[in-house]
């Protein structure tokens, strides 16, 4: 039997995702979790076989805690659940330390096999990203400026440019007001931009948010 542990701040997601995971009779959902906290709180009393983890949540966001278990040596294998982009957010997780990466919008069907593949030890990709993989060790080195941002500040780029006010980021990831504006202006000088609206514009044309942000 695989025991998963999901962690996601929308309950439900998380319902869904337990409800698709539930139908497989391999697979049990052993704990869940909405935020870091409760996560480590929840991993200090249960095992896992495989975390079921989003990026965006209040807080930590899951590439931090991906950091965090790399550096602790965890044992728990992580897949990753998230609505942002594959082609921005597959590769900067899997180099984190993800086991696999699924698109929340995808088949149900493929949460069930990727749960079982990281099971097995073995990464989950899918055909898109491998093929981004592919072409990222044939290609040659290219570097978009917002790879160059740290995890926090592309959380940040991808919130604004989705419409979100300074304070509703801070209130959403647990921070101060003043750290968001820290972050913004950094984003803002890696990237050469003035503004929220070129900001706003940046973030579209490169595939970090949808043209209805």
């Amino acid at each position: 039997m695989i025991e998963v542990i999901l962690c996601d701040d929308h309950a439900l997601i998380r319902r869904g995702i337990r409800d698709t995971l539930s139908d497989a009779t391999d697979i049990r959902v052993v704990g869940e979790a909405s935020e870091y906290g409760e996560l480590r709180a929840l991993m200090r009393q249960q095992r896992c076989d495989v975390l079921v983890l989003d990026i965006n949540m209040p807080g930590r966001s899951g590439l931090d805690v991906l950091q965090v278990l790399k550096d602790e040596g965890a044992p728990v294998r992580v897949l990753i659940v998230s609505m942002y982009p594959q082609d921005q957010y597959a590769i900067r997780a899997l180099r984190a330390g993800a086991s696999g990466y699924v698109h929340k919008g995808g088949d149900p069907q493929e949460l069930v096999q990727a749960v079982r593949t990281v099971a097995q030890g073995r990464k989950y990709v899918t055909p898109e990203i491998a093929q981004m993989l592919v072409e990222s060790l044939t290609a040659p080195p290219s570097e978009s400026a917002h790879e160059r941002l740290s995890d926090r500040e592309l959380q940040t780029l991808v919130m604004i440019a989705s419409g979100k006010r300074l304070s509703d980021i801070a209130e959403e990831l647990l921070l101060s007001p003043k750290t968001v504006s820290v972050y913004r202006a950094r984003v803002l000088e890696k990237l050469g931009l003035a503004n929220n609206a070129e900001l706003t514009v940046y973030a579209i044309r490169n595939g970090l948010v949808g043209e209805g942000a």
